[in-house]
């Protein structure tokens, strides 16, 4: 069977499941759109949580970027910390006691706790910038997804995947939304630990990739270990260690620390534990999330690690068994001719891959042309700079099956994967941005006296809006869009986090030092971000090159939303102590927040 076909039924037959799930739990009323009823098992909604947070960043593009970092594999370690240490922070203090609150959306919590309907603006403003944020990454992996594998262009893969969201998100809300991550977490950890599963066999021995990852490297023999093979041809390649330290320890752990309380801030994410029916299950429910997202992030380090290896020895083939240069680099003919090597020229053809014979051998040289030492060797070769020109990091988990050789079936269940990932936290998102808009802008400040009818119809109408704008940005992404990714979890860490830590653990923060703390630290967090990277990323507008040696205290964009939770944190302090206390029943209402007994049903108010 051809692959193309076989990607076809593989893809097909997961897109049926989801449509006929959303129609089996289609929403009934705005307690199940906005919440699912209060009615879902923790363990499912810690799958459905796992499937809303394992977007295609962490599925397609984390271990790529683990792969490809210049500075090394293991300075992006960042990444798995912060993302997984953001869920022990939100499962110990924040899930438990919002879930206790009883309401629908982190904006209403914020509104109600600092009694002003200015603060619950702001919460929505955040809310709607971040989630559009990520909406457009989520779409950037569909249309890369369905690009290669469905062989559509990637406009047509972005319309097909905003129909399948809008079959289940629509009609189905949270309640059909859950239900249906449920699946696509199924689809997506086989899709993912799978094909990792047969590479560490082939590369080590190893059926599991955790133990694989520190075992020895099987082509030769199993004496040399795996990453120390890895190290070897990378350095004899003039590119860093693999395993190199990071040079910024203190900017490694702001940055970790941003991912973390930036995870804990995400609203999609909180909303997940608006749907269990008690408090303890909400704590409970993150403790299982942590459980099925740990099934793929300890994986994703041997993914980007082998991933790295089998790329490296593919472009230099003695490197498998001995030094890369002892021997020559790939040739065009066997790109063009090798059945095993053409998924080269089907990933040049998305644009993700490109390689050129700069210096016409019939060779394709892959070093590090930057490197003194690789520069003598070129300069005695012949060789007139590195010749594959571009490896995109979106490319290399969907790849990763190709490049290994692995059967067709793995191969359309890592695109069915992809799509899953891309679509189960598209859908969270777009919940997110219906909710602070039908709920917390048209029943909380246009319209309160609007009938649960005429709410579900607005929510409804306001996902198909947002679903509508998502496919757009998707069509036309800004140039800005990794850059506006660390401005999300930025403004995430700066603004919701504190807000919420201080609304649930503090009964002297009033709705003054809540606003202006809030402001300070979204001002504050995208003004150091557009200093490095232009205001409003506009190209040429940065007032400081984005390197090191730029940063204050060496402290770069990408971690700046600690710092800016620091700001939000000390303005509400400050100014909560220089204005009038809060009100009596906010004090109360915080103490009975704190009870871990006696949780009722959410209540739209």
């Amino acid at each position: 069977m051809e692959q193309f076909t076989l990607n076809l039924i593989v893809v097909g037959f997961t897109f049926a499941i989801y449509i006929g799930i959303a129609i089996w739990a289609r929403a009934g009323s705005t307690a199940e759109f906005y919440a699912a009823g209060q009615g879902v098992n923790p363990v499912l909604n810690g799958m459905a949580t796992g499937a809303d947070w394992m977007s295609a960043a962490s599925f397609i593009s984390m271990a790529g970027i683990i792969a490809l970092a210049p500075a090394g594999g293991y300075t992006q370690s960042a990444f798995l910390m912060g993302w997984t240490g953001g869920y022990v922070l939100l499962a110990l203090l924040l899930a438990p006691y919002l879930r206790k609150f009883g309401k629908f959306t982190v904006p209403e919590f914020i509104g109600d706790r600092f009694y002003s309907g200015g603060a619950r603006l702001v919460a929505v403003i955040c809310l709607i910038v971040i989630s559009v944020t990520y909406v457009i990454g989520q779409m950037r992996g569909v249309g890369v997804t369905f690009a290669r594998f469905l062989e559509v262009s990637t406009d047509m893969g972005l319309y097909i995947g905003a129909a399948i969201v809008f079959a289940y998100a629509v009609f189905g809300g949270m309640k059909g939304i859950t239900y249906t991550q449920v699946a696509q977490y199924v689809v997506l950890i086989i899709a993912y630990t799978i094909p990792a599963i047969f590479i560490s066999l082939s590369l080590t021995g190893s059926f599991l990739p955790q133990l694989g990852l520190i075992g020895g490297y099987a082509p030769q023999g199993g004496d040399v270990a795996m990453l120390a093979k890895l190290d070897a041809v990378v350095m004899e390649l003039g590119f860093t260690q693999y395993t190199a330290d990071t040079t910024s320890m203190v900017n490694m752990l702001l940055f970790t620390m941003s991912l973390m309380i930036g995870t804990a801030g995400l609203p999609h994410v909180i909303i997940r534990f608006f749907t269990v029916p008690k408090v303890a299950d909400a704590r409970s429910s993150a403790g299982w999330a942590l459980v099925f997202i740990a099934l793929l992030y300890t994986v994703a380090p041997a993914v980007g690690a082998m991933a790295r290896l089998n790329l490296t020895t593919t472009f230099w083939p003695n490197a498998v068994a001995g030094a890369a240069l002892d021997g020559d680099a790939i040739s065009l003919e066997a790109i063009n001719t090798d059945p095993n090597l053409s998924w080269i020229n089907t990933w040049k053809n998305t644009g993700l891959l490109a390689f050129e014979d700069k210096n016409g051998d019939g060779m394709i040289q892959y070093y590090n042309e930057a490197s003194p030492r690789m520069k003598e060797i070129a300069a005695e070769r012949g060789w007139v700079g590195n010749e594959l020109t571009k490896i995109d990091n979106d490319m290399m988990v969907l790849a990763n099956p190709e490049i290994a050789q692995l059967p067709g079936w793995v191969i359309a269940l890592v695109a069915a994967g992809g799509l899953a990932a891309a679509l189960s936290t598209a859908a969270g998102l777009l919940l997110a941005i219906s909710s602070a808009v039908s709920h917390d802008l048209i029943k909380g400040s246009i319209n309160p006296n609007i009938s649960e009818k005429g709410e579900l119809l607005a929510a409804r109408i306001s996902m198909a809006g947002a679903i509508v704008l998502a496919t757009w940005l998707g069509l036309n992404p800004p140039g800005f869009a990794a850059q506006v990714v660390a401005l999300a979890f930025g403004l995430a860490a700066a603004t919701i986090f504190p807000a919420l830590m201080m609304g649930i653990f503090s009964k002297r923060i009033n709705k003054e030092g809540a606003i202006l703390g809030m402001l300070a630290g979204l001002i504050f967090t995208a003004v150091y971000i557009f200093i490095y990277l232009g205001w409003f990323f506009i190209p040429g507008t940065n007032m400081l090159p984005n390197t090191p040696d730029n940063h204050i205290f060496g402290i770069s964009p990408l971690s700046i939303g600690t710092v800016g939770a620091m700001v939000n944190f000390g303005v509400a302090y400050v100014v909560s102590m220089m204005t009038k206390a809060p009100p009596a029943h906010v004090i109360d209402l915080v103490e009975s927040i704190r009870v871990p007994k006696g949780a009722g049903k959410a209540q739209a108010h």
